[in-house]
């Protein structure tokens, strides 16, 4: 018999935390449900979780602080989300400030999907099924 396996949470480090809270809290409006010096937690819709915890600090549990993807270079982390309205969330985006790698089109997979970078340089989707 198998275990049940359910994934809850996924974290981010960041190198700058208020930078990436502002800009989580912009682009989706998310309920902050943590928030000490070093952490920040958003409630997503349907039960999952996102962190953002600041790279030092970060390293205190794992061993050694992640490598900075700041240098124009992608983290090799992709967060892909279904949008409601995905003119509306692209343009949030947009206002945020976050760098678009490829603007919104047909994917071979069935969606349609814009791709964007946090400011760590962590790939965000934005998509919905056509």
């Amino acid at each position: 018999m198998s275990s049940r396996v359910q994934h809850i949470l996924t974290i981010l480090a960041v190198k700058n935390l208020p930078k990436s809270i502002s800009f989580y809290t912009e682009v989706f409006g998310w309920e902050q449900i943590v928030n000490v010096p070093v952490y920040a937690e958003f409630k997503i819709p349907g039960g999952m979780r996102l962190g953002l915890y600041e790279r030092k600090s970060f390293a205190l549990n794992v061993g050694k602080v992640p490598i900075c993807t700041i240098t124009n270079e992608l983290a090799p982390t992709e967060l892909y989300f279904y949008v409601d309205d995905i003119e509306v969330a692209i343009g949030k985006f947009k206002k945020a400030k976050a760098m678009v790698l490829s603007e919104l089109s047909r994917r071979d997979w069935g969606d349609e999907a814009a791709y964007f970078a946090d400011p760590d340089g962590n790939v965000i989707v934005l998509a919905h099924p056509l």
